[in-house]
């Protein structure tokens, strides 16, 4: 040994310093990778979520209740409105949005972004259907149409009461129950009834809004002219004021048909002597029951009817009728409204 060597210490070796350069050198250059990597995939997100489209046109996609995320961007990709199921699915994830996509029927506009497809999910706006229900139906006829209706579930087994249905136009999603629009219809028929009685005329020969609801459905049947109800209305509330007969022929024959089909044929002299519990040319005061489903003009026409001598009209041959203070005068009406009738046959 020379004297310039120093002897090692027994039991410790020293780790090569370039052996730690390296390892430290791997370590940074993995993280700076990792980075990278991740910001890339963040941005490859971010630009397929926020700014891509794939969708030329409007597109209407129905979206199966139960249905979960990873199946909604299936069915969003094969229908062509997004076209990267995996990165829609991720960023939703990483939002906290896959749990609040709704079911329903969507329409997607052209154009559309993954990131504005999920808003419209979201958001649980699906396209809303519209069916119309004219005045003056019965309810055996409004549930015909409602149970003929595309789109909606169930069917309507029991005929609700006659003139519980309010009729107008109702929305609904696709797949609604008819029973739950049923359920819709006759609340509208309670709150249009209600809130007309709080505003009626105090003086009306009227003991109950449901009486009101009876004299509405006359109204509905007698003229379909919207200026001519509230005069109609007022015939009506002065015939019973007066106690006379209404004698108003649909309430014969409602008396006939109890709603279930139209009668079919003009009433004859033997109908009008006929007793029924509607015919109010043989029974004084109103019928037991509504004979249709009044539209919310009449309701509102029999709480504040307009003021009027009149006690009679008949048709005048143009679609309205010729009203009358006296016999005399309603039976020459009546006479001319034959000679149109014949004239026509």
């Amino acid at each position: 040994m020379s004297e310039t060597e120093k002897p090692q210490p027994k039991g410790k070796k020293q780790k090569p310093k370039s052996s730690f350069k390296k390892v430290s050198a791997f370590l940074v250059a993995f993280i700076v990778i990792a980075v990278f990597a991740a910001s890339a995939v963040s941005f490859w997100l971010a630009k397929n979520f926020t700014r891509s489209w794939v969708l030329l046109e409007d597109k209407v996609v129905e979206i199966p209740s139960g249905t979960g995320v990873s199946k909604i961007a299936d069915i969003l990709a094969r229908e062509g409105v997004i076209n990267n199921p995996l990165a829609f699915r991720l960023v939703l994830r990483f939002n906290k949005l896959d749990k609040g996509l709704k079911a329903g029927e969507y329409l997607f506009p052209a154009r559309v972004t993954p990131k504005k497809v999920a808003q419209i999910l979201s958001d649980g706006k699906s396209i809303l259907h519209r069916i119309t229900f004219a005045e003056g139906l019965t309810s055996v006829e409004m549930i015909g149409l409602l149970n003929g209706e595309l789109g909606m579930d169930g069917i309507v087994m029991q005929t609700p009461a006659e003139g519980s249905l309010l009729p107008e136009t109702y929305s609904y999603p696709k797949g609604m129950s008819r029973d739950k629009l049923v359920a819709q219809m006759q609340a509208s028929m309670d709150r249009t009834l209600s809130t007309a009685w709080e505003k009626r005329q105090l003086d009306l020969p009227l003991k109950t809004k449901e009486e009101a609801l009876i004299l509405a459905s006359i109204v509905e049947k007698e003229t379909g002219i919207s200026s001519e109800r509230g005069k109609v209305a007022g015939v009506f509330i002065n015939r019973l004021k007066k106690r006379m007969r209404l004698q108003t022929d649909p309430t014969v024959a409602y008396g006939i048909t109890l709603g279930q089909e139209p009668l079919g044929r003009p009433l004859s002299k033997k109908d009008l002597k006929t007793p029924t519990p509607y015919n109010t040319y043989t029974n004084y005061g109103l019928p037991p029951t509504p004979i249709c489903n009044p539209g919310r003009a009449s309701i509102e026409a029999v709480m504040n009817p307009q003021e009027t001598d009149s006690l009679y009209f008949v048709a005048d041959g143009s679609g309205g009728h010729a009203f009358a203070k006296t016999l005399n005068e309603h039976n020459r009406n009546v006479r001319k409204w034959r000679r149109i009738e014949k004239s026509r046959k």
